[in-house]
């Protein structure tokens, strides 16, 4: 059965505390979701950057100041077709997988994990 883990991508634009919101902005704009993930170097997450908070930003605005501190992740071994059940519930597009030590594996949108579901 396919879960979380499996059907997650690693194509989620990151950065770190320091980097400038200038700088994610024009990231984010190319990527295929509105937010960036703030990791640590090794890849521990540490918050959400949604668009409309980084698009205002000024050259002095640092990840840091602008994140939301620990974003909800699931585990990557939620089965596919729970996940896409609590995404829909939620209203919610996407989900951020980790490891139970809050590494990020990646993000999983929903409409793959109902494509995987059936």
């Amino acid at each position: 059965m396919p879960t979380a883990g499996s059907l997650a991508r690693d194509d989620v634009v990151t950065c770190r505390l320091h980097d400038s919101l200038v700088a994610v902005r024009g990231q984010i704009e190319s990527s295929a979701y509105g937010f960036a993930l703030v990791t640590t170097e090794d890849g521990i997450l540490l918050g959400r950057l949604r668009m409309s908070v980084v698009r205002d930003a000024s050259s002095e605005d640092t990840a840091e100041t602008a994140m939301e501190p620990g974003p909800s992740t699931v585990r990557a071994d939620t089965l596919a077709a729970d996940l896409a059940g609590r995404l829909a519930t939620r209203k919610l597009r996407t989900a951020i997988v980790s490891t139970p030590e809050g590494r990020l594996i990646g993000v999983v949108k929903r409409r793959d994990l109902e494509q995987a579901s059936r």
